[in-house]
C-alpha cells in the first residue's frame, strides 16, 4: 500500500488544478474532500453535480493507487453516481471510497458523499478504472 505523502504528492505534481484535498488512505480505501465555494454552486443555492462526480472520481483514484502503486495511466471507464439530496451549499464535501473488486486490468469501487459534518449521504457512486499493462 502506497502511503498518503506520496499520493498526495503525485496529485499536486500531476493535478495541480484538482480541487480535492485526499484526507486518508486506507486498505482499499480513501477519503478526499472538495473544497466547497461560490464556484461550486449551482442556481438554487446547492453544490453543483459536477463537484460531486469529480469528488467520486479523485476518490476512487486515490484508493486505488494507493493499492497498487503510482499509476499514471489508470484511467475510468466507467461512473455511475445518484443523487440522494441537496448538499450544503457552506460545507465541504467529503468522499468515501471504498474498492470492491481489484482485478489485473479492473478496479470497481464505491463512493459515499457527504456534506461535511452531517452523516447522511448525499450521492452515491460506483465506478470502474482500467489498470494498463504494465
Amino acid at each position: 500500500m502506497n502511503g498518503l505523502q506520496e499520493i498526495r504528492d503525485f496529485l499536486a505534481e500531476e493535478f495541480p488544478q484538482s480541487p480535492c484535498a485526499i484526507d486518508a488512505i486506507g486498505p482499499q480505501s480513501a477519503t478526499v474532500r472538495y473544497r466547497v465555494d461560490e464556484n461550486s454552486l449551482r442556481p438554487g443555492g446547492t453544490v453543483s453535480g459536477p463537484v460531486l462526480m469529480t469528488t467520486a472520481d479523485v476518490g476512487l483514484y486515490a484508493a486505488i493507487l494507493g493499492e497498487i502503486g503510482i499509476v499514471a495511466l489508470a484511467v475510468t471507464t466507467n461512473l455511475n453516481i445518484n443523487f440522494l439530496r441537496k448538499p450544503s451549499a457552506g460545507r465541504d464535501i467529503i468522499g468515501e471510497c471504498r474498492l470492491i473488486k481489484i482485478g489485473r486490468q479492473l478496479v470497481i469501487g464505491e463512493v459515499s458523499l457527504y456534506s461535511e459534518g452531517d452523516d447522511r449521504m448525499v450521492a452515491h457512486a460506483v465506478g470502474t478504472y482500467a489498470i494498463p499493462r504494465i
